[in-house]
């Protein structure tokens, strides 16, 4: 689960620099408000799963939630299959 981990915290960060990008040359407001929130809240789980003790209840819920969540993803290059939910 690490290397998944490790995958969605490049991805977020490589679709903050695009998504900057974006804002700084066109001027895109409504990406930004609507794309980067989502981006922090997927941050936001892959922290709260590093931590997390594997006996928690939520653990599994998470487990699948950030699977789900990395599919988004499926046609980059690093993304495994073995990390579908």
């Amino acid at each position: 689960m690490d290397d998944l981990l490790e995958f969605l915290r490049s991805r977020i960060e490589e679709d903050n620099h695009a998504y900057a990008y974006v804002a700084q040359t066109f001027g895109g407001e409504a990406l930004l408000d609507s794309h980067l929130p989502m981006l922090d809240l997927i941050e936001m789980l892959a922290r709260d799963y590093k931590v997390m003790e594997p006996t928690d209840a939520r653990h599994a819920g998470l487990t699948y939630a950030i699977r789900a969540l990395a599919q988004s993803y499926y046609e980059h290059p690093a993304y495994q299959q073995e990390w579908r939910p």
